[in-house]
């Protein structure tokens, strides 16, 4: 009689969180996003002392919120740019924090506020920077319409199910499907996201930042990535690829298996960080990063200062993974 409950108990399906009707106008607001189903996404900002050279959204990464733009924030505002960042449904001070709304939802959400960005500040360039599964999101609503100038990825989420091992894969789908609620913690796992014990202190720290994922989140995120994989950035959209070859989130062969799949374009620029981690701008070499960025966003074409752009080709350290 064992047997019945885990029979049934594999009838179930991983959760996903439905938006709510459209019953009011997006609108930004000091605080937060107000979404057209009336939801509310926290907001930060940050303002240049001048006129801003130009608009910045940031998307954060799976767990994480807001917050986590706060260094990219503090360093591109000190230097002419206007920086937003919400946190997206799901994560940081939503009302649904640890439900996954899918990254359909995510991605409409990044258009609506990419739009709204447009008619508040006209005439000036707007970039999307997304981190993660931030970058993933960001691939998926640009390549649904996202009126942007210019987009940075950074350490981009694609590792996708089938570059997963086969029993990993199996565990994902059973985890899911027969205990959805059910959370896990990544502790005893011997995965640093970044080589700064003061971020990573500061992360464990952070309420608001997500200890413990429910098995049908992971299969949420699982699926995003799986269609991030997939997705190139519009050959047409300058674009700054950014990797850490140090980066224990997001392998190796699968950003290689992506990048290997890109179309190919000249507005397309990678830049593999030999010292960086998965959080690059949280980084100890954070500083590093954040000035290539910088330099981007004032010259999509000009050289990047730390001179680690990969040039013609794939990294060398994709040789027999893509």
């Amino acid at each position: 009689m064992v047997v019945l409950p885990l029979v049934l108990a594999a009838c179930a399906t991983p959760h996903v969180q439905r938006t709510g009707e459209a019953t009011t106008a997006p609108k930004i607001l000091p605080h937060h996003i107000r979404t057209a189903d009336a939801d509310r996404l926290p907001l930060s900002v940050w303002r240049p002392e001048g006129a801003p050279r130009a608009v910045v959204l940031g998307l954060h990464g799976f767990n994480d919120y807001r917050r986590g733009f706060e260094e990219t924030g503090e360093f591109l505002a000190a230097r002419g740019f206007l920086v937003y960042a919400y946190d997206q449904r799901g994560f940081g001070g939503t009302a649904h924090a640890r439900l996954w709304f899918g990254g359909e939802a995510m991605a409409e959400d990044a258009r609506t506020v990419s739009g709204l960005l447009r008619r508040r500040h006209p005439g000036l360039p707007l970039y999307l920077i997304g981190e993660s599964m931030g970058a993933a999101v960001a691939l998926v609503a640009a390549n649904g319409g996202l009126p942007i100038d210019g987009l940075v990825l950074l350490a981009p989420a694609v590792w996708g199910r089938s570059t997963m091992p086969a029993l990993q894969r199996g565990a994902l789908w059973f985890a899911s499907h027969t205990f959805p609620a059910l959370t896990l913690s990544p502790r005893g796992l011997d995965i640093k996201p970044t080589d700064n014990k003061a971020a990573r202190r500061k992360l464990r720290e952070d309420p608001l930042v997500i200890k413990e994922t429910r098995t049908d989140a992971l299969w949420g995120i699982a699926e995003l990535m799986d269609r991030a994989l997939v997705t190139a950035p519009p050959p047409d959209l300058p674009t700054l690829i950014l990797y850490g070859r140090r980066d224990e989130i997001i392998p190796k062969p699968p950003t290689c298996r992506w990048l290997a799949g890109q179309p190919g374009s000249p507005v397309h620029r990678l830049a593999v960080y030999p010292d960086g981690w998965h959080m690059l701008t949280r980084d100890l070499q954070g500083e590093t990063v954040l000035t290539d960025i910088a330099s981007w966003l004032a010259d999509p074409l000009a050289a990047l200062p730390s001179g680690v752009e990969v040039q013609g080709g794939l990294p060398r350290f994709c040789s027999g993974m893509a």
